[in-house]
């Protein structure tokens, strides 16, 4: 018996994926645990593996193909004994007879509906249902009602053309494109309800175009990993009341520190000859004193969620590495433990790997506070948007020789300006300045982040 392969769900929220690429073709013999594909989801490229023995028989999805669902049919594959050709020709009229129904409903509306046969410029797909009454349940494919509601379009307002009736992506970009669909503001205005997900996105792409000479530009799509950025960034400004706060962190006993532990470093032998076991860079002292500070301020340590107040019991610090396309955070697990060396050379894999778009889900999701940090680029403070479901971020600004009074004479120090934003519903506005205070005492005393 035929065996099918489905689009694995590669984390707990993926709910579609683009298959990049195939690493078997049909006909290919396959053992368990081959790597037979490899799936983009919005911050990575992983593996999958083959989970049965057998042939591939058909392949379903081509690669490149983008918004593939969670559980779809990717690939067939014959069973061993089982003749190839036959697994292959018995899996392809499975889609074809799912839509034959439609095909029938189809001639019976038309059949029933005279007076619409003469509109002959229509797609050749035929409406097979009518917008759906207000308050009823609107049927349509995951990736429509995303089209819709960034398009600001009622999907209620939409026929659909898919199976049963479905709204599909073809309706939505149709509506688009002829501007007959109700937008959701217009509904609203009407006395009916907008749908609670829907979330203003600013103004329409062809109200945009037209500010711009034509042929002065290009427009690049936008790829799953800048979606998923601008959709949680804006939910985040949306939904979660930030507040902010800014302190001045004197730099130079942390960097008189650092020279002296990296010039310490015990060497190790490589192919490229000795090099130092580890390099420990500002970030990492960074990452260690933001770990520590939620450990000293454990009511700080804190996710909102309606239903109570999620209090974790380790430092589990996200770091904001840039990308091609966008970034990502991996998160430095128990980071309150471990020693700065550790730290670092996690860091240098965790960031390689990110840059690759290597990183399994388990090693960017979840985390207790992340750090953004932008002095390298020379940037003097900043205030950075929350990754939910953390309640705070670290923004850490340029390192900067600053004028400094001491018991009233002024004296020359490395100041870095650092701003804490935070979500006032977990952690109010004192909570916030320990924890602030907490972060400051460890970066001008680093010894502590040693004992």
């Amino acid at each position: 018996m035929s065996i099918n392969i489905t689009m694995p769900a590669l984390s707990p929220t993926m709910e579609e994926g683009k298959l990049a690429k195939w690493l078997v073709k049909e006909g290919d013999r396959i053992q368990p645990g081959d790597v037979i594909a490899e799936i983009e989801t919005d911050k990575a490229t992983m593996e999958v593996e083959a989970v049965d023995e057998g042939t591939i028989a058909r392949i379903v999805v081509p690669a490149g193909t983008e918004g593939v669902k969670v559980n779809a049919v990717i690939a067939i594959v014959a069973a061993d004994g089982e003749d190839v050709a036959s697994a292959a020709a018995a899996s392809a009229p499975k889609t074809e007879a799912k839509a034959e129904p439609a095909k029938v409903e189809t001639s019976k509306v038309e059949a029933a509906k005279p007076e619409t046969k003469p509109v002959e410029t229509q797609a050749p797909a035929a409406p097979v249902a009518a917008p759906v009454a207000r308050g009823e349940r609107v049927f349509a494919s995951p990736l429509a009602r995303r089209l819709a509601r960034e398009a600001g379009i009622d999907i209620a307002a939409l026929t659909g053309t898919g199976p049963h009736g479905r709204v599909v992506q073809r309706d939505v970009e149709a509506a688009i494109k002829s501007g007959v669909a109700k937008p959701v503001a217009a509904a609203a205005s009407a006395g009916a309800s907008a749908p609670a997900a829907t979330v203003p996105t600013g103004m329409a792409d062809e109200t945009i175009l037209k500010l711009f000479e034509e042929g002065s530009y290009e427009i690049v799509p936008h790829d799953n990993m800048r979606k998923t950025i601008a959709r949680r960034l804006m939910e985040s400004k949306l939904t979660v009341p930030h507040f902010y706060l800014t302190i001045d962190c004197e730099l130079d006993a942390l960097l008189a520190l650092r020279a002296e532990i990296n010039a310490k470093a015990p060497k190790i032998r490589t192919d490229a000859g000795e090099v130092p076991a580890y390099k420990l860079s500002v970030n990492d002292m960074i990452i260690k004193a933001t770990a520590l500070a939620l450990r000293d301020v454990p009511d700080a340590n804190v996710s909102w969620t309606e239903g109570g107040m999620i209090k974790h019991k380790r430092s589990d610090v996200g770091v904001a590495v840039s990308i091609p396309g966008g970034l990502i955070t991996p998160i430095v697990r128990h980071a309150e433990t471990k020693t700065l060396s550790v730290i670092s050379n996690e860091m240098k894999d965790l960031a390689k790997r990110a840059r690759e778009r290597k990183l399994k889900p388990e090693e960017y999701q979840g985390g207790s506070t992340s750090v953004s940090n932008l002095g390298m680029f020379g940037v003097k403070d900043f205030a950075a948007i929350i990754n939910p479901p953390h309640a705070t971020i670290f923004a850490i600004g340029a390192g900067e020789e600053r004028v400094v009074v001491r018991k009233g004479e002024m004296k020359v120090a490395n100041v870095m300006s650092v701003t804490l934003s935070t979500d006032h519903r977990a952690v109010d506005g004192a909570l916030a300045a320990e924890l602030a205070q907490a972060f400051k005492r460890y970066i001008e005393n680093p010894l502590g982040m040693l004992v």
